[in-house]
């Protein structure tokens, strides 16, 4: 299968990477032509002025295996080859070089073909790479020195020689995923922050989506240049009108694209011309349409990458930045200025989301509406409001996942520095996992929480809980004073924060009289705000009747605003009186008030607690690992051992098996369901001899089969199941929980995304339900805790080293004082799980 990839520079500009071909001869000729003299040199270590033909037939003709190239192509040109040769016939070390056009140098594009290069190798069975470089070849020694790669170097003869083992390591891992980093911030802040904007399909009537785009961008206040494009009129809207943007003589950096389906290829070949970084495609009629319209789809990406460009879209209603009044979006009125970012999926619900974010008063930043997601998409976003000065908070309202590990990668970092709050399902999709068990929607919606994500179920609660994360600051705990003049609200108010899990603090509810005035509510209000036992408020007010108090002690909302603007503690109110200041967040209901609250305590303990490492094993040995062989022998490469055991299908073939695996033994029913049911009588424990062997085996072939299992007796402990499946959303997860019907039927598991730290290994012991029969119930002793996190942990590691790995259940895991027995393994192999936030950098695939 060929290798290729749309991947992103230093600057942020797309390219497209690809295996070199024999027709590309030209192109190398043509590449080798535009390089200066020192360049060639550099790279060949003498003036080398034209390719031999001899060369240039094996420059191009590569077996893929033994020999690898790839090339960078930019447009028509290709700019960069990087290469690897294996040093002999089935030799782990190979010898690494590329070159980069002189126009391109020192835009990150060496790093590029490194990665897939490295990649490329491993796969084939090469471990080290090797290069010769000139010591003047800075720039080259630099790409080496700086990927996170151990290089051991020794000058000899003139030349500077580096090897080095191409596994990835923690630091080589780090070092991609900040260079990721650094390169979709870039692209997407050259659309948000744009110098000139080009719009395509305004007409001179005024009529259409361009034309109001253009109104919108115009009325908004935008100071950057407006470039209409419309090879028919002279002016638009007022404006001069260009048959095409270059011949504006403006520096675009992004160009609106609303034209017929069948003319945005057109406009997406003029908007690079004109040397744009994005386009913005609002016409519709793409994949949303159907088999035809993706295919359509797919040609206007390619298109765009190979022309350096991001693509917002299409079927976006476009994007917006208050703080450089950029409004080029379908919206004729745009929130006011806050520091909330907003990403919307869907470009149907796009002016509807904005018009309730303006109604809430909640400020944004900056807005992005995807529309179908061809290529920008949330984790762009991410990448971006993570270092953008403006955001504080992110608001998501997403449809369907694209790379969901990546989402949850970027998601558990920024949510370390700012609050990320998501609208998605919370449902397993169809797909990779089929039938097979797994997390269900209270597991998944738990898994987000794990990577800081505050999931909510509606897009009213996603404003809900924006409000307060805008305006309020975090809460230091889960408890809770609750202060009204109604003792039927607050009551109200008790029962929800119960039912949320916060905990109403000692001395309240605290209820002023309903006579109570302004003042008095005031003072109530600062109490519970400086009281050491709280660490948030909820506030309910009912009005007063009329004419029940003097006008000068009746401005309840001013008092209310006096505390929750003081910034001490989280405040969140339902006040049935008049409008509170857009800054205080204010619900219609208690129930809603409450639940924002709680969905926010619940996020700044995610916050309070260390993030976990995943910490480096003993006796773990991958490349010994055959994922095809016998179960045990794949745990036994990590480091974990299963009590032996033998399948018989009759009473002389279970009576060699004990006499060799040593009495005592156990008997279990071979049924997959049944071989730990001892409830049922499938399991016989402790037979002591022969004579114990035969009788347990005439009454289980009876009663289920001849077909049993025969294995080493073992002390007894608590029953436990460990679970990996590849999840559709995570990828593989694990699921750790306590044996027996009960756990089973109430699906007593809990669940984290491999691989698993330390903590996230500790917490998965602790968190099922009947998790206090490991601790010592009832005055048993406790179990080996220790035993159990380390089981785990390599259970996770083996489930994110392989792919193919479908499924795997440990079951039954006797878990003692004195240490752990794995009884039993079963797994499941199928092709490779798409896993998508592995190896090189690549852009998503549409």
């Amino acid at each position: 299968m060929e290798k290729d990839a749309d991947v992103l520079l230093s600057d942020g500009t797309a390219v497209h990477l690809r295996q070199i071909r024999p027709e590309d001869a030209p192109l190398i000729v043509e590449l080798h032509s535009r390089m200066s003299d020192r360049t060639r040199y550099l790279r060949y270590f003498s003036p080398y002025p034209r390719i031999p033909e001899r060369d240039l037939k094996r420059f191009v003709n590569v077996d893929h295996h033994d020999r690898e190239a790839f090339v960078i192509v930019s447009g028509r040109n290709i700019t960069a080859v990087g290469r690897y040769e294996r040093l002999g016939a089935g030799a782990p070390e190979a010898e690494v070089a590329f070159v980069v056009e002189d126009a391109h140098q020192g835009r990150g594009i060496g790093s590029v073909l490194l990665e897939h290069l490295a990649s490329a190798a491993q796969e084939n069975g090469i471990s080290r790479f090797v290069a010769e470089v000139l010591p003047e070849n800075g720039g080259m020694l630099r790409v080496f020195s700086d990927f996170g790669y151990q290089v051991q170097r020794k000058y000899a003869d003139g030349v500077v020689h580096l090897e080095f083992p191409i596994a990835p390591t923690e630091k080589s891992r780090e070092v991609q995923e900040n260079r990721e980093h650094r390169t979709e911030a870039r692209s997407i802040a050259r659309l948000l922050a744009p110098r000139a904007v080009a719009i395509y399909g305004a007409s001179a009537s005024g009529q259409g989506i361009g034309a109001a785009m253009l109104g919108h961008l115009r009325d908004g206040g935008y100071a950057g240049t407006i470039v209409a494009v419309n090879p028919r009129a002279k002016r638009v809207a007022g404006l001069p009108a260009y048959k095409s943007a270059a011949l504006a003589g403006a520096e675009i950096d992004l160009a609106l694209i609303a034209v017929p389906p069948r003319s945005v290829p057109d406009a997406i070949a003029d908007a690079a011309a004109s040397g744009a970084g994005g386009v913005v495609v609002v016409s519709a009629g793409f994949a949303e349409i159907g088999a035809k319209g993706a295919a359509a789809q797919r040609r206007l990406v390619e298109l765009a990458h190979a022309a350096g460009l991001r693509v917002v879209g299409p079927n976006s209603m476009g994007i917006a930045n208050t703080l450089v009044r950029l409004n080029a979006t379908l919206a004729p009125r745009l929130p006011s200025s806050g520091r909330v970012g907003f990403f919307s999926q869907s470009g149907a619900l796009g002016v509807a989301l904005l018009a309730e974010a303006d109604r809430r008063g909640l400020g944004l930043s900056s807005f992005v509406s995807a529309g179908n997601r061809a290529d920008v998409s949330g984790n762009d976003l991410l990448q971006y409001w993570y270092d953008d000065p403006g955001t504080d908070v992110v608001l998501l309202y997403l449809e369907t996942f694209g790379n969901a590990r990546k989402f949850a990668r970027l998601a558990r970092r920024m949510s370390r520095v700012k609050p990320v709050v998501a609208v998605a399902s919370a449902t397993r999709p169809p797909g990779l996992t089929g039938g097979l068990p797994g997390p269900d929607a209270h597991a998944v919606t738990a898994l987000f929480a794990r990577s800081g994500v505050i999931r909510v179920d509606t897009v009213q609660e996603m404003f809900d809980v924006g409000l307060l994360l805008a305006h309020q600051p975090l809460p230091g705990g889960r408890r809770v004073a609750v202060v009204g003049n109604s003792s039927a609200l607050s009551q109200l108010a008790v029962v929800a924060c119960r039912a949320a899990g916060l905990a109403v603090a000692e001395g309240y509810p605290h209820d002023v009289s309903p006579q109570a005035g302004a003042h008095d509510f005031a003072d109530a209000l600062a109490d519970a705000a400086v009281d050491d036992r709280v660490d948030a408020l909820v506030v309910v007010f009912a009005p007063p009747l009329p004419g029940q108090l003097p006008d000068e002690d009746a401005d309840f909302a001013a008092a209310l605003a006096s505390v929750a603007l003081a910034g001490e503690k989280p405040t969140v109110a339902t006040f049935l009186l008049g409008n509170l200041p857009s800054r205080v967040p204010a619900y219609p209901s208690v129930e809603e008030a409450v639940r924002a609250l709680a969905r926010v305590a619940t996020y700044a303990e995610w916050l309070r607690r260390p993030p976990g490492v995943v910490p480096v094993l003993s006796d773990v040995d991958p490349s010994s690992a055959d994922i095809e062989g016998p179960p045990s022998e794949l745990l036994a490469a990590y480091g974990i051992s299963v009590v032996p055991s033998t399948l018989c299908t009759s009473l002389s073939a279970a009576l060699e098996s004990a006499a060799a695996l040593g009495y005592p033994v156990a008997l279990k029913a071979a049924g997959g369901a049944l071989r730990h049911r001892i409830d049922l009588g499938a399991v016989r424990l402790a037979l002591a001899d022969a004579d114990d062997v035969a009788a347990a085996y005439e009454d289980l072939s009876r009663n289920f089969g001849p077909d049993v299992l025969v294995q080493t007796m073992v002390a007894p402990g608590v029953a436990c199941t460990v679970e990996v499946v590849e999840d559709p959303a995570f990828g593989p997860v694990v699921g750790f929980g306590l044996g027996g019907v009960a756990s089973e039927l109430l699906g007593d598991l809990a669940w984290r995304a491999a691989p698993l730290t330390d903590r996230a290994a500790e917490a998965l012991v602790d968190e099922p339900r009947a998790a206090p029969l490991l601790h010592g119930y009832r005055g048993s002793a406790p179990v080996d805790r220790a035993a159990l996190i380390d089981l785990l942990l390599r259970i996770g590691r083996l489930a994110d080293d392989h792919p193919r790995l479908r499924s795997l259940m440990l079951n039954p895991v006797l878990a003692r004082p004195d240490g752990i027995s794995v009884l039993h393994v079963a797994t499941e192999i199928g092709s490779p799980a798409l896993r998508p936030d592995t190896g090189p950098r690549r852009l998503r695939n549409p």
